[in-house]
């Protein structure tokens, strides 16, 4: 393959007005989302959800979104490797990237959005159950969805959904003085005179470098939205009408840990929300079954700092549940 390609030859995605030539950017990355996707819109309750859908729709299903007031794309990049084997598809929660808000941002709404976009898109059909895999605030959104109907998903892969220890998490929060991804409801989003002024502004909750910066490139730049000459956030402001207590994290590795069905979890090596200790944490209040993976270099943000580890971590937890369970020869059968 060539290093270097032409604007003309890249996918729409890569926009010049952050990518420039393309020149710098991998090949595998290109090539990702050369990958032939379905990008649309269902309506549920009056409202526009935008997902992307790659594979045969004929495959097991695999159901992906983002953190807290990212989008789908986040996993534009790694649905892809999945597509051979897959019908996957990645969607945007309501009121963040390109889906329009509806209803409540309450948790239980928010669980619900999962058997929603799965409905719409046909993904129960003939009997298939989705396997969810979501990062950070999604994977919250995710343990409430299998909770709420236990019997429609196939199992969850929680990616670095912030679990801590009551005391270490109470020192988190006096370090950080709010809870993550607080804002105001009633403000609308800051509007910039231009697309530099905007990007500048962008930053990654909690603030990290990233290992690959032409993906923080990638993220920023379909965050925003360009209205009459100028920038401005996607997400709704409506997304901060949401339970954001230091209580509902006080709780959250229990809430995983009882959760029915399969989950497996997989976190950055260096994360600050999920460390060796918050692994411990969840074997000793009862996930001792939850399979734990750590990807080496990452932090938070896995798919921007790791993103083809982050791709074989993912393989490795679908291998594994798809693998007939070994009987021992002197079991009966």
């Amino acid at each position: 393959m060539n290093d270097m390609k032409s604007v003309n030859a890249l996918p729409a995605d890569i926009d010049p007005i952050w990518a420039g030539d393309g020149s710098h950017l991998p090949e595998w990355f290109i090539t990702a989302l050369s990958v032939p996707r379905e990008e649309g819109y269902v309506e549920i309750s009056g409202a526009k959800v935008h997902y992307f859908r790659w594979g045969n729709r004929d495959k097991p299903k695999l159901l992906m979104t983002h953190g807290f007031l990212a989008h789908a794309r986040c996993f534009a990049f790694i649905a892809p490797f999945f597509a051979q084997d897959y019908d996957v598809v990645a969607f945007d929660l309501a009121g963040m990237g390109d889906s329009e808000m509806r209803g409540s941002a309450d948790t239980a709404s928010r669980g619900q959005e999962f058997v929603e976009i799965a409905e719409a898109l046909g993904l129960f059909a003939d009997g298939h159950r989705p396997t969810i895999i979501a990062h950070s605030f999604g994977s919250g959104a995710a343990l409430t969805a299998v909770t709420q109907s236990p019997h429609a998903f196939d199992g969850v892969v929680v990616c670095d959904l912030m679990i801590m220890r009551p005391e270490m998490l109470d020192g988190y929060w006096n370090k950080e003085r709010s809870s993550p991804g607080s804002g105001n409801p009633d403000k609308p989003n800051r509007r910039y005179p231009s697309y530099k002024a905007a990007r500048e502004r962008y930053i990654l909750s909690p603030p990290q470098p990233v290992a690959e910066p032409f993906l923080l490139d990638y993220i920023a730049y379909h965050s925003l939205r360009q209205e009459r000459g100028e920038w401005t956030w996607k997400f709704s402001p409506e997304v901060f009408r949401r339970s954001n207590t230091p209580e509902e994290w006080l709780h959250m590795g229990k809430r995983l840990a009882q959760a029915p069905g399969r989950k497996a979890i997989i976190h950055g090596s260096k994360s600050m929300l999920f460390s060796p200790a918050s692994a411990d944490y969840i074997r000793e209040i009862g996930g001792n079954d939850i399979p734990i993976i750590s990807v080496p270099e990452a932090r938070h943000h896995l798919m921007l700092d790791q993103p083809l580890a982050f791709v074989a971590a993912i393989e490795g937890v679908l291998a594994m549940w798809n693998t007939p369970p070994r009987i021992d020869s002197n079991e009966k059968v």
